[in-house]
């Protein structure tokens, strides 16, 4: 059975042998250094790249629903890049917006 399922992913349109497989794996690097960054002070992060992050995820989440054949690799590395575009966003905006209206009461 195991080889049987195996087979099938090898022989996937979106399997190993072709680029729909290979491109969103390697896509999975810049989630994983936006995780990284998690720890960089929040005025470290840069409101240009976060905001094409958490967009090209939203955007290709969306596409890769909608193509032949379904790539959910595609569609699970969009989510992880939206959703930390948008965890860094909202730690750029609470540091950037919170601390300026603690500083102007004081």
């Amino acid at each position: 059975m195991a080889t049987s399922k195996l087979q099938a992913l090898w022989n996937h349109p979106a399997g190993p042998k072709t680029i729909h497989f290979w491109a969103p794996t390697f896509k999975w690097g810049i989630s994983i250094a936006n995780i990284a960054d998690f720890a960089k002070p929040p005025e470290k992060l840069s409101y240009p790249q976060q905001i094409a992050v958490t967009a090209t995820g939203l955007i290709w989440s969306r596409y890769s629903t909608v193509i032949t054949p379904k790539n959910w690799n595609l569609f699970s590395v969009n989510v992880a890049m939206a959703g930390t575009g948008i965890y860094q966003l909202s730690r750029k905006l609470r540091h950037d917006y919170s601390s300026e209206a603690a500083v102007s009461k004081e």
